[in-house]
């Protein structure tokens, strides 16, 4: 346990993005807790653009830059969906802030601001203040009241499904979507716990096409199990993570329309210096992908 703590202690500090974690509380009566039920998406001819931004902790940083280029080109989506650290990153825009204004708020960030630590039993910290921190940023709406339509995918612990929160607590749902086991506390939803999205749907293409979208763009933050190196505890787990990840990984872009994947191999998973380095990857691959994307929003619009 000596040696476990600080290692431990070392991928939490890894920022909001990678700290998504939540303790098995109910949510505040002034919200209703998260859900996976939604209406059945409408029917209809009209390009309905998804945006699946996938998990990759401290990495899903690169995420923001992508959203920026996107910004800038006039795409916008109507549909976004996150597993993990996309999650939390997807509910910021879906709730109506620019990629450049959730670059001001992560820049700055602390990991006290998202994470209490908790004697150790269903994980090391909980993710209480992640919750308040993008219900505050969201303006305490819930998934239905945003900007975008949003829905945030985890696991059910108890039947190992993804689930697509769309209904709900928007901080709790991110909570569940970012709960790494081992790491951080589950989320109780009801009676079901509630764990990382990223052990079913790394990256979420398939939930934006059920949700509705007709053209989805993803974003994939994973890493190749090749380029990590497995000389501790903490990252032989982010390796099985990985290796698992990357067979799912393989269906879920085959049903993108347009791929953009950041070269971010080098980003650490646990070092907060790398936040605005993984922001400018993501800016750079949105920008060499941008021609592709345009020729492919341009083809299905005349379909």
């Amino acid at each position: 346990m000596n040696r476990l703590w600080p290692r431990c202690c070392a991928l939490i500090a890894a920022a909001w993005l990678s700290a998504c974690s939540v303790a098995p509380t109910q949510p505040s009566s002034s919200s209703p807790p998260a859900s996976t039920a939604a209406p059945t998406p409408e029917k209809t001819a009209d390009l309905k653009i998804g945006l699946a931004l996938g998990g990759g902790g401290n990495r899903g940083f690169a995420h923001i830059g992508v959203l920026k280029v996107l910004d800038d080109a006039g795409i916008s989506a109507d549909i976004v969906v996150g597993t993990s650290a996309g999650s939390a990153v997807g509910a910021l825009y879906a709730g109506g802030l620019s990629g450049q204004d959730i670059e001001r708020l992560s820049l700055p960030l602390q990991r006290e601001a998202v994470l209490t630590w908790v004697v150790p039993r269903m994980g090391f910290a909980s993710g209480e203040p992640m919750e308040t921190y993008i219900n505050q940023r969201v303006g305490k709406r819930l998934i239905e009241q945003l900007n975008r339509s949003f829905g945030a995918v985890a696991t059910d612990l108890q039947t190992g499904r993804a689930v697509v929160f769309q209904r709900g607590n928007t901080g709790q749902a991110v909570r569940a979507s970012c709960a790494v086991p081992g790491l951080f506390q589950p989320v109780r939803i009801g009676d079901r716990l509630y764990a990382d999205g990223g052990l079913v749907q790394p990256i979420p293409v398939s939930s934006a096409r059920k949700m509705g979208a007709n053209f989805v763009i993803a974003v994939d933050v994973s890493t190749k199990p090749a380029h990590n190196t497995v000389d501790s505890v903490t990252n032989i787990m982010l390796q099985t993570f990985d290796i698992m990840g990357e067979s799912i990984n393989r269906y879920e872009r085959q049903q993108a329309d347009v791929v953009i994947q950041p070269d971010i191999q080098s980003i650490s998973v646990t070092d907060l210096s790398d936040k605005s380095r993984a922001i400018a990857l993501g800016e750079a691959a949105a920008r060499a992908a941008l021609p592709d994307l345009l020729q492919a929003l341009e083809r299905a619009r005349a379909r």
